[in-house]
């Protein structure tokens, strides 16, 4: 028996449309709860370290240090505080820690080949990825961010020593402060699609996070210290820097502008590494 063209044509099933790699992406990371929920907790305990942080401070600012001769009079920083690097730090490793799973978990799995049988549009499954994860680990950046400012400067307005959202830089500091935790996630995707091994994806973007940084401090050496303030992480350092502090900065530290162009090259650049080594590399 022979199909007539029109026959053949309605035989063969439809291209999946992007709203249904999305879905399918979406079951993935719902059926892993481990892995929502190790975010969920992420952005729980970075909260409650804000906010620890500035409650055990009330203390020190009802009762300041006494003045040092020939240094200024103490004054307390309340963006420094509300927006911890600490918590910073554990927002940066769950989100990239996810987005290493999203891509490695795959391949060690071997679901990845049932995926791109379903799915021969690689570039697809990969942006179906990112929107995914960028999406919820950007809604996890904001709401701590927006949170720990909003809670901590409540608790600092009875001292009157708290900042609101138009005051400053800090506008500028809970937007990076949420921004770099979707682009930790990014990270994490393009290491997990270039090792494709849980270990080493996860060693190398705590080295890339938290480690080179260490290499690059210091004034002595100029070059050295522009390649530092270029991590990723060293760019949320400058866009929560609070100029009116007391806390000063390196006379080498790139401008605002240039941080916000660097973290999002970093973004870029991850994702054009994920897409490419997905896309060409054997499965």
């Amino acid at each position: 028996m022979t199909l007539t063209r029109t026959e053949s044509a309605r035989s063969v099933d439809p291209a999946p449309r992007f709203t249904d790699l999305l879905a399918a992406e979406w079951i993935k990371l719902r059926s892993l709860r481990s892995t929502y929920w190790v975010l969920a907790l992420a952005s729980l305990v970075a909260i409650g370290i804000n906010l620890n942080a500035v409650h055990s401070d009330l203390t020190y600012i009802d009762h300041p240090p006494r003045p040092i001769p020939g240094l200024p009079p103490y004054r307390y920083d309340a963006l420094y505080h509300s927006l911890s690097s600490i918590a910073c730090y554990v927002m940066a490793i769950a989100a990239g820690s996810l987005g290493a799973i999203t891509v490695f978990g795959e391949y060690t799995s071997g679901m990845i080949r049932t995926t791109f049988a379903a799915v021969p549009d690689r570039r697809g499954v990969i942006a179906a990825k990112v929107l995914l994860i960028g999406g919820i680990t950007a809604l996890a950046g904001a709401v701590v961010s927006t949170v720990s400012f909003f809670a901590c400067n409540a608790m600092l307005a009875s001292r009157h020593v708290g900042l609101s959202i138009a005051q400053g830089v800090s506008l500028q500091a809970v937007i990076a402060y949420a921004a770099i935790v979707p682009v930790c996630a990014l990270i994490g995707m393009a290491l997990g699609a270039l090792l494709r091994h849980a270990t080493a994806s996860i060693v190398s973007l705590v080295m890339l996070l938290f480690i080179l940084p260490l290499m690059f401090g210091g004034d002595r050496y100029r070059w050295l210290h522009e390649i530092g303030a270029h991590l990723p992480m060293e760019t949320v350092n400058r866009l929560t820097y609070n100029p009116d502090s007391l806390t000063t900065i390196s006379k080498w530290a790139p401008s605002v502008l240039d941080s916000w162009i660097t973290m999002g090259v970093w973004a870029v650049v991850s994702v054009a590494v994920t897409a490419i080594v997905v896309r060409r590399r054997d499965v």
